[in-house]
């Protein structure tokens, strides 16, 4: 880490084992994640002249290229949050799993979906069985009734504009899913 992990307790003084033991999870963290730039944890210990309630744990990670990662407590009334331990523990296992995330995207391991193509229905046949799109760069694409979502082949119309998935087929290339577009460019 770039600079050292700072701890901030609110409302309660902080042990040196209650230090060391922040400093292993972000140690842990820092495992699973080389490039952490800074960390900041603010624990707030529960308000009110009995000190009774729960336990507030903030966390914030900095990353590379200005990312961060946020966690505090999701629950405002997990009883659980009433033991110091268990605040601590469960909102680093959290900012765990939200940097294995951040990890995955900044890796681009997250399944990006190419978005699907636009094209214009050229031809319907007679017997209402199928179709021809023609695509942006103007080939013909094949279509059956059984390829159009939700049942919207009886609404289309030459000149409709619809999403399909091409795929090539026996006798050239064939829409697998035909879906119209809606107004605004909205998917029906």
């Amino acid at each position: 880490m770039q600079t050292p992990v700072e701890i901030d307790f609110q409302g309660m003084r902080g042990s040196p084992k209650l230090r060391a033991k922040i400093e292993e999870h972000v140690a842990e963290l820092e495992t699973r994640f080389g490039r952490i730039v800074s960390c900041r944890v603010v624990i707030k210990a529960p308000g009110g002249h009995h000190r009774t309630g729960l336990y507030e744990v903030h966390i914030r990670l900095k990353l590379p290229n200005g990312r961060e990662v946020n966690v505090r407590r999701l629950s405002h009334d997990d009883e659980r949050y009433t033991d110091l331990d268990f605040a601590l523990n469960d909102t680093f296992k959290r900012a765990r799993r939200r940097l294995q995330d951040q990890v995955r995207r900044m890796e681009a391991q997250v399944k990006h979906h190419e978005p699907q193509p636009i094209g214009t229905v050229k031809m319907l046949a007679a017997d209402g069985e199928f179709g021809f799109l023609e695509a942006a760069d103007g080939h013909e694409v094949y279509f059956h009734r059984n390829s159009v979502l939700n049942g919207a082949f009886d609404r289309l119309r030459v000149g409709s504009r619809v999403y399909y998935a091409e795929e090539m087929g026996e006798q050239g290339p064939q829409a697998s899913t035909v879906k119209l577009v809606g107004r605004h460019g909205l998917r029906l």
